[in-house]
């Protein structure tokens, strides 16, 4: 088995991916010591799922094993992520900025994801509410009581069977000419859209950038934020029809299921802690 796995191509924080079988057109993502084998091969079945629904995912290919680690072999997606174009952006020198007019437009592809995605609903995915109720359960730093009246409040909410990503983050959009798609389905999931928007939004507003990172590309990332909220919105608004006025409901929800999260830092778990205490 380990002679198809070739040179290591990516790597986040559940998994790291390899090309497979010798050839350049598909991947395979091997699990770290993080994640169990139930949990990828939900993501196989949910990515099978979307796949063969027409939504916008690579196609996925087998579950095995490789080196006793759970593992998915699925197509290579040639391209960049939404992240990697964004910190290419925020390290431009103000002249170079001025030369560019896409960054909107790659704000856009997101919106336009969700939405297509949001399109489909029934689908016999995991349900949405349950997976939250379970997160929060699951979290640190909420009290017991704080964790019941979040639970109370999410449980109050309108239940929706919409399909949703879960986790629309720009390392999950991948980009391919004039296409893109989103990876990662793991935490795909039947219910409302509006947890897959607050999610955005939450990212957004209090995403905390790697330590390596350019004190200037940091700066221009917190002026953007507010405008890179406003821009998602309006073109989630004008695809789909749908007023957002729900989505403000979700954020203490999602925050606090993002809490149990390996792949953000403690000082965005404190942001998130913050927001969610002055919301009960």
């Amino acid at each position: 088995m380990m002679q198809m796995v070739g040179k290591k191509v990516g790597e986040g924080g559940c998994s790291e991916v390899f090309e497979w079988g010798g050839g350049n057109e598909q991947i395979v993502k091997v699990a770290k010591g993080n994640t169990i084998a139930d949990a990828v091969k939900r993501e196989f079945s949910n990515s099978m799922l979307v796949w063969e629904n027409g939504l916008p995912a690579p196609r996925p290919y087998q579950f095995l094993e490789v080196d006793g680690r759970p593992s998915i072999v699925m197509e290579r997606v040639h391209g960049e992520s939404l992240m990697e174009h964004f910190f290419r952006y925020l390290m431009l020198t103000p002249s170079e900025i001025d030369q560019t007019d896409d960054n909107e437009d790659v704000i856009k592809i997101t919106a336009r994801l969700l939405s297509e995605t949001h399109r489909i609903d029934n689908l016999p995915l995991p349900f949405q509410r349950e997976m939250m109720i379970h997160s929060i359960q699951s979290a640190g730093y909420l009290t017991k009581s704080e964790k019941a009246q979040v639970i109370e409040h999410l449980k109050s909410l309108p239940l929706k069977k919409q399909v949703c990503h879960g986790d629309p983050n720009p390392g999950n959009i991948m980009v391919r000419g004039d296409q893109a798609v989103f990876i990662d389905w793991m935490n795909a999931s039947t219910g409302n859209p509006e947890a897959d928007l607050a999610e955005y939004i939450i990212m957004i507003r209090y995403a905390i950038l790697p330590p390596h990172t350019p004190s200037s590309a940091v700066a221009r990332f917190d002026s953007l934020r507010k405008h890179i909220i406003e821009v998602f919105c309006e073109e989630y608004r004008r695809l789909s029809g749908n007023s957002l006025d729900e989505v403000e409901d979700w954020i203490m929800p999602v925050a606090a299921r993002k809490l149990c999260a390996d792949a953000i830092s403690e000082e965005e778990k404190a942001l998130l802690l913050a927001e969610i205490r002055s919301r009960l």
